[in-house]
C-alpha cells in the first residue's frame, strides 16, 4: 500500500510540473518569442496609449463611426457569450424589430435591406468584423456625419477590407476598430454634437 501511494504521489506531483508549469511556460515562451503581438492581446494603440484590441469588438455610439453587430455580451470579454434566443423567440424576434427601425431612422440614405448581421449578435458576442457589405450600408450616414464626400469613405473602407484567411478561409470581413481609426487619422475625430437645448 505505502509503495503504491508514494507511486501516485510522484506520478502526481510530475504530472502538475509537466501539465502546470512546464509546458505552459514553454508555451508562453514560444508566444512571445515568435508572435508577440498576437501573445499580448493585439492591442491597437493611438498616441501610445492602448485604444482596443482588435480581436475584440467595441460600441461606437457616434453617427460619425462605423458600427459593429450588436453584442449579447455588451463586448465584455468577461461575459462572452450569445444570447441564447432562438428563431422563435418572441424576445429576439421584438428586439430584431426594433434593431431594424433604429437603423433605418439613423441610415436614411441606405438602402431598403438592413444588413442581417447589422441586427444579429454572433456567437462569441466579441466579433469585431462586420462584412464589407454591412460596412458599405453605413458609408453614406458615416460621410454625412463628417461632412466628407461618400467616396472618399468608401474608399477609405475598401482599404480596410481584410481578405479570407490563407484565400481560402473564411469571408473577406471589415474589422470595425481599425476603419474606425483610419477614419479619425484621414478626417480627424468628429466634433461633438451641439448642447441639447434645456
Amino acid at each position: 500500500m505505502k509503495t503504491e501511494l508514494l507511486t501516485a504521489l510522484r506520478m502526481t506531483a510530475v504530472t502538475l510540473v509537466l501539465t502546470g508549469l512546464a509546458y505552459p511556460f514553454a508555451i508562453t515562451g514560444l508566444a512571445q518569442a515568435l508572435f508577440p503581438r498576437q501573445a499580448n492581446g493585439s492591442l491597437l494603440h493611438l498616441d501610445g496609449r492602448v485604444v482596443g484590441s482588435e480581436l475584440i469588438g467595441q460600441t461606437f455610439e457616434s453617427p460619425a463611426y462605423f458600427r459593429p453587430r450588436p453584442s449579447a455580451a455588451g463586448y465584455d470579454a468577461v461575459a462572452s457569450g450569445g444570447s441564447n434566443l432562438g428563431p422563435t423567440s418572441r424576445k429576439l424576434r421584438e428586439r430584431v424589430a426594433a434593431d431594424v427601425a433604429r437603423l433605418r431612422t439613423e441610415n436614411p440614405q441606405a438602402p431598403a435591406a438592413v444588413p442581417v448581421e447589422l441586427v444579429t449578435t454572433s456567437a462569441s458576442g466579441l466579433d469585431p468584423h462586420v462584412s464589407p457589405q454591412a460596412a458599405r450600408w453605413q458609408a453614406s450616414r458615416v460621410a454625412a456625419a463628417r461632412g466628407v464626400p461618400l467616396a472618399e469613405v468608401e474608399a477609405l473602407l475598401a482599404d480596410q477590407i481584410e481578405p479570407r484567411t490563407f484565400g481560402f478561409l473564411g469571408e473577406p470581413r471589415v474589422n470595425i476598430l481599425r476603419l474606425n481609426l483610419d477614419l479619425d487619422q484621414r478626417f480627424g475625430p468628429p466634433s461633438p454634437p451641439p448642447p441639447l437645448a434645456r
